[in-house]
């Protein structure tokens, strides 16, 4: 397969349903790469169930599967959660998805449910039609009823894990984790507002050491970010005004897809290997 191959990258890495024979690496940017050698968390294990299987997301590095499931442990230490409910991570070889996510691209992302497992026997008809549970009200702006200490806790306990770049959820939980918490707050920084993330919250991985080909994200600006979060909420409550358009200005064009010609030069190799 031809790196100068100018097909949109998502139809290539979108129906390959099986992970390159490579050893464990990741090529790229979180939102632009793909992943060699990469793992597949089981569907089931003693603390976790992957959700929605016909997508075939449940792949990434060893360090993601790693973390998924310490972090599934220490969730099944919370009152009223079995473990954790697991929703996307990367395609089996990475790369840019048919639907769905921007990132995701390079085995170091995924999205936990916020919904506590009550129980760890779903069947495979049941994680395609169960949903999880949106945490939010007011557009965002803070919590709703559903919200529990236990969802600081399990988000805490995703945050301070070294291996952690960052973890995105709506604007009103990190408010709320914000007035929460009493006691170290260094955990906090790694929690960063953005839109959605009110039925689960994604969790970012740093490089791993020594993948010289992966590129890490800018790390979070120092402090807690909780001013942050709040001026996010207080723009929910309080639209800003639009600016004003000019209505002589050209139309913004559509944005390119993203070809396997402009991903990193090693994805090639990952498409084509057996």
């Amino acid at each position: 397969m031809s790196s100068s191959d100018h097909r949109p990258a998502k139809e290539l890495f979108g129906h390959v349903s099986t992970a390159s024979s490579q050893s464990a690496e990741s090529f790229g940017s979180y939102s632009k790469g793909c992943v060699g050698g990469a793992v597949q968390l089981p569907e089931t294990g003693p603390t976790w169930q992957a959700m929605r299987l016909s997508r075939n997301r449940n792949w990434g590095q060893p360090i993601l599967v790693d973390y998924l499931q310490d972090l599934s442990r220490k969730a099944a230490a919370q009152p009223g959660w079995e473990g954790l409910y697991i929703g996307d991570m990367s395609q089996p070889r990475g790369g840019p998805m048919l639907t769905g996510h921007a990132s995701h691209q390079i085995g170091l992302d995924a999205d936990i449910w916020m919904r506590p497992p009550k129980h760890l026997m779903l069947t495979a008809n049941d994680r395609e039609h169960i949903s999880s549970i949106s945490m939010r009200k007011s557009a965002g702006a803070f919590v709703n009823d559903s919200w529990t200490k236990q969802h600081h806790n399990v988000l805490k306990a995703a945050a301070s894990d070294p291996r952690v770049a960052r973890i995105f959820v709506f604007p009103g939980a990190k408010v709320q984790m914000c007035k929460d918490e009493t006691g170290d707050r260094a955990w906090l920084n790694k929690i960063r507002p953005w839109y959605g993330h009110h039925y689960h919250f994604h969790v970012r991985l740093k490089c791993p050491k020594g993948d010289s080909s992966c590129i890490d994200q800018a790390p979070p600006p120092e402090g807690d970010g909780c001013a942050d979060a709040q001026s996010w909420v207080n723009n929910i409550l309080n639209p800003p005004p639009p600016k004003p358009t000019d209505p002589d200005a050209p139309k913004p064009k559509p944005k390119a897809p993203i070809t396997l010609a402009t991903l990193p030069s090693q994805c090639s190799a990952v498409l084509s290997s057996h």
